[in-house]
């Protein structure tokens, strides 16, 4: 069966096929109206059409490729978010090459330079820590980029991520109103900006429900299950009572039922958790994990959406872009045990 062609785009989306064909072109956008070429893109992801990169390579001399920097490809955080990003970049006419930095930044820079030795047009970067040279440097370099799940300071860079405070504020609320006081957050990695927001927004969250004097922090020194359960070990060998823990994302959450195990806790009996990400397999946990979702594949969508837009208009002013998270109510928690 045939898939849609051009001119279906180009009905779709109210315009002449030139012009359809113009706006998914990147090296020819620039000709077309962005509102018009939103337009066209939008009809053409919708469709899932796909347009033939071997004729439009014929006319063009750039790689109608975008890098895409992942920190750890075997996170299930992100191959929902890099699903999203392919299917808007798809549609446009690219195809994404995917790097492994290992969370190292020697490694980050040599893939990035690799990438760019490959022409890559553009950076989708999941990697980003507070103080990141690397970026600074890109960015003097007028690479367009955005950055995904991820924010840094003192950089003008776009960039799309869940909200993290709201994820916060609905984790404690869900607590405090199952009747929990002394709750215990494990916050990730403060170099990173998910690490430093989450846990701002505890400590915010906390003061609203009046439990500055009951609240608990230990700082994990990664994203990983194995830090996890360390960190809960070493809060609990600290004397620390919490009836509830708000862990940093769901894999510190994952070491936090490690840790009871070993211990003999009860959960949610003894202390509820609750993650932050809301991965595929939180159901399948005994008892499943109760977590903040957030919408991983909207977070890729946005992402392609806002680098094609910045490939482009290089002089386009940068975004943010905060997108809603929700709360999963699953077995892990409950009031606590009286």
């Amino acid at each position: 069966m045939q898939g849609p062609t051009l001119r279906d785009v180009a009905s779709a989306a109210g315009v002449h096929t030139a012009t359809a064909s113009r706006a998914l072109n990147p090296n020819a956008r620039a000709l077309v109206h962005p509102d018009t070429a939103r337009r066209v893109l939008r009809a053409a992801e919708s469709l899932g059409y796909r347009p033939n990169p071997i004729v439009r390579n014929l006319k063009t001399i750039k790689s109608g490729a975008v890098g895409l920097v992942i920190p750890d490809l075997t996170n299930p955080l992100f191959p929902p978010i890099v699903r999203g990003i392919e299917d808007v970049l798809a549609a446009a006419g690219y195809s994404t090459l995917i790097v492994d930095t290992g969370d190292r930044p020697d490694r980050e820079q040599a893939q990035i330079t690799s990438l760019r030795s490959r022409q890559a047009e553009g950076l989708i970067i999941a990697t980003a820590l507070l103080e990141h040279p690397l970026l600074r440097q890109l960015q003097e370099q007028r690479v367009p980029m955005v950055l995904v799940n991820r924010r840094t300071e003192g950089l003008d860079i776009g960039s799309v991520a869940a909200n993290d405070a709201a994820g916060i504020a609905l984790a404690v609320r869900h607590l405090v109103d199952l009747g929990h006081r002394r709750i215990l957050h494990l916050a990730g990695p403060q170099t990173a900006s998910t690490g430093v927001e989450r846990l701002r927004a505890f400590r915010t969250a906390v003061r609203e429900h009046g439990l500055d004097d009951c609240a608990r922090i230990m700082v994990c020194d990664s994203w990983t299950e194995d830090a996890g359960a360390r960190a809960l070990h070493a809060a609990l060998d600290s004397g620390a009572e919490v009836t509830a823990v708000v862990a940093g994302n769901d894999l510190i959450a994952l070491g936090c039922y490690d840790a009871l195990a070993e211990r003999d806790i009860t959960c949610p009996t003894d202390i509820s958790v609750i993650g932050f990400n809301g991965l595929p397999f939180l159901d399948k946990l005994d008892p499943p994990l109760t977590t903040i979702a957030i919408p991983h594949h909207d977070i890729g969508r946005e992402a392609a959406r806002m680098l094609l837009e910045s490939i482009a208009e290089p002089d386009r002013t940068p975004r943010s872009v905060l997108l809603p998270p929700s709360l999963v109510i699953r077995g892990s928690t409950a009031p606590p045990h009286r």
